[in-house]
């Protein structure tokens, strides 16, 4: 069965069992966000890892630009980013595409572009990242806090106001 299908199938039943919400153990190793590989594509800055970010909070956005979800949670992680940027908040989109063209990188950097999107992104063409997090849905939302701990995720649009809760108490937890 197609990724993308199973992913919609499963999105819009866990969305109809928590209203869009989503706050639980971590999916992987033992709450330890997962590191990125080695030989990912940045977009934005030069590669990054999740040990050499330890200390901030990460918030990690699972995304792809055809999306028109992705597209509308967007407003919010850049709202995010610009705000607490220069308190401790890192910002990583990891763009996992749905379809064959979301994987050209000239595609990518001009939806950034149209999208204004200035923080880092890490192209996920082969579904590394997704599988590590295990993740099943765009967009997902998931927030490590300074020692390196999943410590909160959203699957879907809205609720915009518990993550950003979510940021300030993890930005203060850290000090």
């Amino acid at each position: 069965m197609h990724r993308s299908f199973r992913a919609c199938i499963a999105a819009v039943s866990l969305l109809a069992a928590t209203h869009g919400s989503a706050i639980a153990p971590s999916p992987a190793d033992h709450g330890k966000a997962p590191e990125f590989p080695a030989n990912a594509k940045w977009l934005n800055t030069g590669p990054l890892t999740i040990s050499a970010l330890r200390g901030k909070v990460v918030l990690v956005d699972f995304w792809t630009y055809t999306c028109i979800n992705c597209i509308n949670t967007l407003p919010h992680v850049r709202q995010w980013y610009d705000k607490y940027r220069d308190k401790g908040l890192m910002v990583v989109g990891v763009h996992t595409p749905e379809y064959p063209f979301e994987k050209s990188t000239s595609n990518v950097q001009a939806a950034l572009k149209r999208l204004d999107i200035r923080y880092p992104v890490v192209q996920d063409n082969t579904y590394v990242i997704w599988d590590a997090y295990r993740n099943q849905y765009w967009p997902a939302l998931y927030l490590v806090d300074a020692s390196g701990k999943i410590a909160y995720q959203h699957f879907g649009e809205g609720h915009y106001e518990e993550t950003e809760a979510a940021i300030q108490k993890l930005l203060s937890d850290r000090r």
